[in-house]
């Protein structure tokens, strides 16, 4: 089934969709990926002796500041009044990966996948720039959404996520 992509006039150029008839609804949207990391970064992480300092805690705010900035950053995002954001971390020693998740929560016109989405890349890009100096192999995968609710198009539960399954 062939859906029209919203964000293209009709002789193709960009533009930003019109949500000025939409209905104000809550929307919430959580994403999350993982860093794999080495056995070093996995214990600075865990028992806080990073040299940087407190790499999770940093990396929540890191992660709540980028929620805040999104529509600066994709270029066809609304500007959104935030209402809730969260970022949370689990560490899994045994495999070596930190994951992020960044659950947010708007009364507005629009989704707010991309904010969340955003949260979790730059949560996850910072906990990166904080190790860096033990280990420049680490790796982000999987990031996500793992699912959205309100607006019009419903809800969505991502088939594909491990925590769904």
């Amino acid at each position: 089934m062939y859906k029209k992509l919203s964000h293209f006039d009709p002789s193709g150029n960009a533009v930003m969709v019109d949500v000025s008839e939409k209905e104000i609804t809550r929307r919430t949207a959580t994403a999350r990926g993982y860093i794999s990391v080495n056995r070093d970064v996995m214990d600075a992480v865990v028992s806080g002796t990073a040299k940087k300092g407190d790499v999770l805690g940093v990396a929540r705010v890191a992660g709540i500041m980028a929620v805040k900035n999104t529509a600066s950053l994709i270029p066809m995002c609304h500007t959104l009044l935030i209402n809730k954001c969260s970022v949370d971390f689990y560490t899994d020693e045994a495999s070596g990966r930190i994951w992020a998740e960044c659950t947010v929560r708007v009364d507005g016109k629009t989704g707010v996948e991309m904010e969340a989405l955003t949260g979790v890349s730059v949560a996850l890009l910072t906990i990166y720039d904080m190790c860096k100096a033990l280990d420049r192999s680490m790796t982000i995968s999987q990031i996500h959404l793992v699912k959205k609710t309100g607006g019009k198009s419903g809800d969505f539960y991502n088939e594909k996520d491990e925590e769904n399954e």
